[in-house]
């Protein structure tokens, strides 16, 4: 949506905390016991913070609208959260949690949904996808550490660079986000791979992923985040983002690269008036062993030398 928590003085966006912090247990006597049926997860495709079916911000909502099984009379996301609070004056965001059961939105914190949803439902779960564990006890803290930073300075840096007010908040946000690109980028390098943690997925990729997936195709140009590219800029970040998305269904089936243009430049009306959406970089992503031109014939040059 638009983006409205911008410091007047500063000119530096400031990303309001998440109001619903309720939370799904295992534990005897919880009020959101896991069972079978009961919750409804509401998300958009666009967002990286979830995938929103609609917004009041939209201008168009109706083009990334699903119809709402539980409330099919509801046309926009506000009325899931006016109907907890008439009074409620925050922004309508995704993901967003409800239990049918009681009818109550659980919460609107993506890192709190996503950890409810990996390990409080692992008993209703076929094995194969109960023993997966993206926050092994192992690598919490090396997992939570690369959660702070990159959530602050690139999940978070993309949004406080494009939509800073003033040149000097811009400018300490975009370097602050290429700096985290680049230590992402070191990491990878000498990882051992094929994840961001070795040779299973963590929280650390999806964290990452979010952002990195939609960064040549939007916030390159609409964000102004324009330094470097990943796909010519960031050779490790590249391979690692290519390789979840086309070795991982999960990533690839969930990743809709027009629908997430569409939502970023038609619906930021200050950053682009007109709502015109660019049609590249083409393709969205390469593939696995694809290169552009100039990381080819820099590799041509490397064998000759």
């Amino acid at each position: 949506g638009t983006h409205t928590n911008v410091d007047a003085k500063t000119g530096k966006f400031i990303r309001a905390a998440s109001t619903f912090r309720r939370f799904i247990s295992k534990e005897p006597g919880a009020n959101f016991p896991p069972e079978k049926g009961r919750y409804h997860l509401y998300v958009s495709y666009a967002c990286p913070w979830g995938w929103r079916f609609a917004t009041a911000e939209e201008t168009n909502p109706e083009q990334n609208m699903r119809p709402d099984p539980i409330h099919p009379t509801y046309t926009h996301l506000s009325q899931l959260y006016l109907a907890q609070d008439p009074d409620y004056s925050g922004r309508y965001t995704v993901p967003l949690l409800y239990d049918t059961k009681t009818d109550q939105i659980v919460s609107n914190e993506s890192s709190e949904i996503l950890r409810m949803l990996y390990t409080e439902f692992d008993e209703l779960l076929p094995a194969k996808y109960a023993e997966i564990d993206l926050f092994p006890e192992n690598m919490r803290k090396e997992i939570e550490e690369t959660n702070d930073w990159t959530y602050h300075d690139i999940n978070n840096g993309v949004y406080k660079s494009g939509a800073s007010m003033k040149q000097e908040a811009y400018e300490e946000a975009v370097n602050a986000l290429f700096a985290a690109l680049d230590r992402a980028e070191a990491h990878l390098a000498s990882s051992p791979g094929p994840f961001y943690y070795g040779s299973h997925i963590t929280e650390s990729d999806v964290r990452l992923y979010v952002t990195v997936v939609r960064f040549d195709p939007v916030y390159h140009q609409h964000f102004k985040c324009n330094i470097r590219d990943i796909r010519s800029g960031y050779p490790a970040l590249h391979q690692w983002l290519r390789r979840l998305f086309w070795g991982e269904d999960a990533f690839k089936s969930t990743t809709d690269f027009q629908q997430i243009k569409n939502h970023y430049t038609k619906s930021h009306l200050r950053l682009n008036p007109a709502g015109v959406t660019a049609l590249g970089p083409l393709p969205h992503i390469l593939g696995l062993k694809e290169e552009v031109a100039a990381v080819n014939a820099a590799a041509v040059k490397a064998k000759i030398v």
